[in-house]
């Protein structure tokens, strides 16, 4: 899983700054397999850091990354797998 073409939507091109979508992209690639075709990322201001919890259901996995951030950012991140590319979208696109 997330082995094949990856796409970002609208929504995170225009919001999420290109450092933060590798770093989740990484974080997945981290992962060992089997890996959830769902990915959960939580990202929240902690002060003046960023915040980042990434989770998934099956298998349960969750792990909270804590980086320096001059801008913050408030929103939650599908990144979906469907075996022929994956997509990194805002929940609220979802």
């Amino acid at each position: 899983m997330f082995n094949n073409k990856r796409y970002l939507s609208r929504g995170v091109n225009e919001t999420i700054p290109i450092e933060l979508q590798l770093f989740m992209w990484e974080r997945i690639d981290q992962l060992s397999e089997p890996r959830d075709y769902l990915q959960i990322f939580n990202l929240e201001q902690v002060g003046s850091m960023q915040s980042i919890t990434h989770r998934s259901e099956e298998p349960e996995y969750q792990k909270v990354y804590l980086l320096p951030s001059e801008k913050p950012i408030t929103q939650k991140i599908y990144v979906i797998d469907d075996d022929d590319h994956s997509t990194m979208l805002l929940a609220t696109e979802y």
